[in-house]
Parts: structure tokens; sequence; C-alpha cells
């Protein structure tokens, strides 16, 4: 895992991001369309925050905002913290762990946005490896006639 660098987990995914004055219901509907968690919001090509479901359960949700008036700006996380491409997923992992939080854009080394990592991209080379096992034991299991 520790092996594996941010920049190659990130290529070819596509950036899912917003502008500050998007309504959570648009952000919402827009991460519910690419099947994510978190979006970077971005004014002028620049990274400014990151709107995550936590942000929209418990800044709009629990706090009664309306999604519809609400801009993302009003509830994003303003600067947040990244992670340079060059480094190993393992970094990246340390980094959320210590700041409680679950996702990370990763930046070239200009600053400039590539993606976004998240703690469930640790799962990528466990869940394949657990493919595998599965079915190497069902081939063991129920061998071909």
């Amino acid at each position: 895992m520790s092996e594996r660098v941010l920049s190659e987990i990130v290529a070819g995914r596509k950036l899912i991001s917003c502008l500050p004055g998007e309504t959570v219901r648009d952000a919402c509907r827009t991460m519910a369309a690419n099947k994510v968690s978190a979006m970077l919001v971005i004014e002028k090509g620049k990274l400014i925050g990151i709107f995550t479901e936590r942000d929209a359960l418990v800044k709009v949700l629990v706090e009664g905002r309306n999604p519809d008036k609400t801009a993302i700006s009003e509830v994003m996380v303003h600067d947040p913290q990244t992670v340079r491409g060059a480094l190993p997923l393992a970094y990246a992992l340390l980094l959320m762990t210590e700041g409680g939080f679950r996702h990370a854009p990763v930046v070239d080394d200009e600053g400039r946005v590539i993606g976004m990592v998240s703690a469930r991209d640790a799962l990528g080379q466990d869940m394949v490896r657990l493919e595998r096992e599965l079915e190497r034991r069902e081939t063991l299991e129920n061998p071909r006639s």
C-alpha cells in the first residue's frame, strides 16, 4: 500500500468540482450523479474549499438550512489541506488520520489540483487481493471437470 504514489492513484479520474456560489442541492446532485462523497470547490482555477457529504449532513440538514438557498461557500471546509502527488498514499492516510478527515486534494509541484484521494483508496489493493483469494478458494472447492 505505502508504495503507491498519489499522482498514479488519481491519474485518469474525473475531477469533480463546483463553484462557491453553487447551491448545496446542486452540489449534492452532482456528487450523487458521479457517485462521489466529496467535491472540490474551485474559483478562478484555484482550490478554495472542499464540500463533503458530512458537510451536507451536519452543516445543512442538522442545522436546518435550506439546501436550495445555501451556497457551498457557507458550508464548505475553507482552504483544505492538500498533499503533493509525488508522495505515497501512506503519507496522505497519515495526514487524513491526524487531521480527522477522509478526503485530501492532490496537487502537483506547482500547487495545481490534479485530483482527490480518499481513505477508501487504501482499500483498493486489499479489495483486489480479497477478490483473488475468494476466486482461488472457489476454484479449489469447485474444480471444473
